[in-house]
């Protein structure tokens, strides 16, 4: 390394590396890069889509009636949000009502 260079660079970080690779594998890398950074932009662009969800899903993910759901509601079981007559109830709420009723093993 000329001597330009390694004065650049403190004693403690060590120079860049570089590596030559052949242009289709870094084509196949590059290819592969894409596809994740478009799998988590659309896990997080539907994440924050479903914070919170419509009474009829919510109610589905439950495996409950419409009379049951309305009875959790009237108890204040599973706290919700209304607006006009939609109700709509957060992702993690439920999670936390399914996590304090879950029956663990024997």
């Amino acid at each position: 390394m000329p001597k330009s260079l390694r004065n650049s660079y403190s004693n403690n970080t060590p120079p860049p590396l570089m590596l030559l690779i052949p242009q289709e594998e870094w084509q196949s890398l590059h290819e592969k890069l894409d596809r994740l950074t478009d799998m988590v932009e659309k896990t997080q662009k539907g994440s924050s889509n479903c914070d919170w969800l419509e009474s009829e899903e919510a109610r589905k993910l439950l495996g409950i009636s419409p009379k049951t759901w309305q009875n959790y509601r009237d108890q204040r079981l599973i706290p919700f949000s209304q607006i006009g007559r939609k109700i709509y109830v957060n992702r993690a709420d439920l999670d936390t009502f399914l996590r304090s009723h879950r029956i663990g093993k024997k």
